[in-house]
């Protein structure tokens, strides 16, 4: 059984704990989903502004981080979501359907 190098298990764990913070701290956005892409992950986004990025409203393709996300929403639905550049895109971290 190979083992991962206490280095590199050191580095992988403080990226998890680095990126799950900052997705607490990520302002909120609203939005109501365009269009649902599953096999690429991608989600159209007609959107607020996003704070944290310095964006203004408009419509928008994101890649999502888990393609799992876009199992709860379809075009139409209102959605809260947080959005990141990750590795030069921008990328939604969280996405839920607004009641």
């Amino acid at each position: 059984m190979k083992r991962i190098h206490p280095t590199l298990a050191a580095f992988l764990a403080t990226t998890a704990t680095t990126l799950a913070l900052a997705q607490a701290t990520l302002p909120s956005t609203e939005g109501e989903v365009r269009k649902v892409d599953k096999e690429a992950g991608k989600v159209t986004l007609k959107h607020g502004e996003i704070k944290n990025l310095d964006m203004p409203g408009m419509t928008m393709v994101f890649q999502v981080k888990d393609p799992a996300l876009l199992e709860k929403v379809k075009a139409g639905d209102q959605v809260s979501f947080t959005v990141d550049k990750v590795n030069g895109t921008y990328t939604v971290l969280t996405l839920e359907p607004r009641k």
